[in-house]
């Protein structure tokens, strides 16, 4: 396995005594600029030999015989590696020039075979859970940082994705973003159908009646097609959407790609809806005022929206329930803040190069308090400290790139763990 040889390279973790295969000691003085791109592994490398410095670059292959089945003998960008660094050497190899590659068996201690097969080969789904906390803090703390920032920058090219399908209209990101969010997880990708179905110029032309915003979100997410239903309000909406559907050439999503079973009733794609409507509705140029707003605080006030007057006795059509405010609450509104606003607000200041945008998106994540799911339980209890929302991001971020992806070799903490004896 190559990256295994690389990441043993790259950090030094092999035997100090190298000896080329013809008997030259060898003094590794810089193992070089890791390179993931076409070329040689390593660029700039220093190594002492004979008494003389040689720099250049470094090619690592399982094997000898590797050299030639990548055509390295042939190509002229592969003249200037000074060594070739296998596992076993199965033969001589020459440059395009038809220079005989000095070659060295790259060794390992056996600490470090065991931990690497631990790592990337253990039936756990985090094999690193139990040594986490032999690892210093300033460590832990540095990484964690780094996988925010990671975190932010996938999701910050999410939105660039987005962006240029939109014709670089931020309103309509904001649009499709927010929708998404408020299918809170198990009904996220069906809302951004919803959202990209129903373009946000169609609702803001129908902006000054909150009926025909309702019509139009719950009619394109196809919850307006059932007969039998004798319920003034729905064939209200029902006549509303097929009006509007008509007039903008609307297709409507089919109703069962919105989960509903085991689901709260104040979490029904109705209400989530009826939400999002009412907070349209009531808030204009709803992506301007985000980006201007230098307070979590009034973001929240924004954000918090109670369903108009029918819905606060029903959670779905044609069955009256008890009066009951269906306001977004406030775990709903750190989802929001966490999933939607901090990305936007992160993604517009590297956009716009405003440092300070990217800045305050970070500050809101410290003000909101980390989010309780299972991997944040689990490195929690590992002994990674998750005090805000920051760094309950960045272990999930941990978690879905790295351990799910068995990227050991790669993570600062799989760093520590294959060092240690």
């Amino acid at each position: 396995m190559e990256d295994l040889l690389h990441y043993v390279w790259k950090h030094r973790l092999f035997d100090k005594n190298l000896v080329s295969t013809n008997g030259i000691p060898l003094e590794v003085l810089d193992v070089g600029m890791h390179n993931t791109n076409e070329g040689a592994d390593f660029f700039n490398a220093k190594i002492k030999i004979e008494g003389q410095v040689w720099a250049g670059n470094i090619e690592i292959h399982q094997k000898s015989s590797d050299w030639n089945k990548h055509t390295h003998n042939t190509n002229k960008n592969y003249n200037s590696v000074i060594l070739h660094i296998v596992e076993k050497a199965d033969c001589k190899v020459y440059t395009e020039s038809g220079k005989e590659m000095l070659q060295c068996e790259i060794t390992y201690p056996k600490h470090v075979k065991d931990n690497i097969e631990y790592l990337l080969y253990a039936q756990v789904s985090t094999p690193c859970k139990n040594y986490i906390q032999t690892i210093p803090s300033i460590h832990l703390s540095g990484w964690i940082n780094t996988l925010l920032m990671e975190r932010l920058e996938r999701k910050s090219n999410d939105i660039q994705i987005l962006l240029n399908k939109y014709d670089n209209s931020w309103d309509e990101v904001f649009y499709v973003l927010l929708t998404r969010s408020f299918g809170f997880g198990l009904n996220s990708d069906s809302f951004e159908q919803l959202a990209r179905s129903l373009p946000l110029k169609y609702i803001q032309k129908q902006r000054s009646d909150i009926r025909q915003i309702e019509a139009l979100l719950l009619g394109q997410a196809g919850m307006l097609e059932k007969d039998g239903i004798e319920d003034e309000y729905y064939l209200r909406l029902k006549n509303e959407y097929h009006l509007l559907k008509n007039k903008y050439s609307l297709v409507p999503l089919e109703s069962y790609l919105f989960r509903k079973l085991r689901i709260r009733p104040g979490s029904q794609p109705h209400i989530r809806i009826a939400q999002l409507a009412s907070l349209l509705y009531k808030e204009d140029k709803l992506f301007s005022k985000i980006i201007s707003c230098t307070d979590v605080g009034r973001i929240r006030l924004m954000l918090h929206e109670n369903a108009s007057e029918y819905w606060q006795t029903h959670y779905t059509f044609g069955e009256e329930s008890p009066r009951k405010s269906k306001y977004v609450g406030d775990a709903s509104l750190d989802v929001l803040i966490i999933n939607t606003i901090v990305p936007i607000l992160f993604s517009y200041g590297k956009y716009v190069a405003n440092e300070d945008l990217c800045e305050r998106a970070l500050a809101f994540l410290e003000t909101i308090k980390a989010e309780s799911n299972s991997i944040v339980r689990e490195f929690a209890s590992g002994g990674i400290q998750i005090r805000n929302a920051g760094e309950s991001q960045a272990v999930i971020q941990l978690k879905r790139e790295y351990c799910e992806r068995r990227k050991c070799l790669f993570c600062r903490i799989g760093y520590h763990i294959l060092a240690e004896k």
